[in-house]
């Protein structure tokens, strides 16, 4: 069962004023969306690095 964001407040102590809940909720509703797609990620197509190298920029 998943949570809401009002149960995952509540149970940090944090009460949250009505008008904002609704808010929060829609945001915490996207936040779930993209953690889901993220299970479907490529992981080695998403692994870069990135390298500096002084004075690298007039090499072609």
């Amino acid at each position: 069962m998943s949570l809401s964001i009002q149960d995952v407040l509540k149970n940090k102590g944090i009460e949250v004023k009505q008008a904002h809940l609704n808010v929060l909720e829609a945001r915490w509703e996207n936040m779930k969306a993209l953690r889901a797609d993220l299970k479907h990620a490529n992981i080695d197509d998403a692994d870069i690095g990135v390298r500096n190298i002084p004075g690298g920029d007039h090499i072609e």
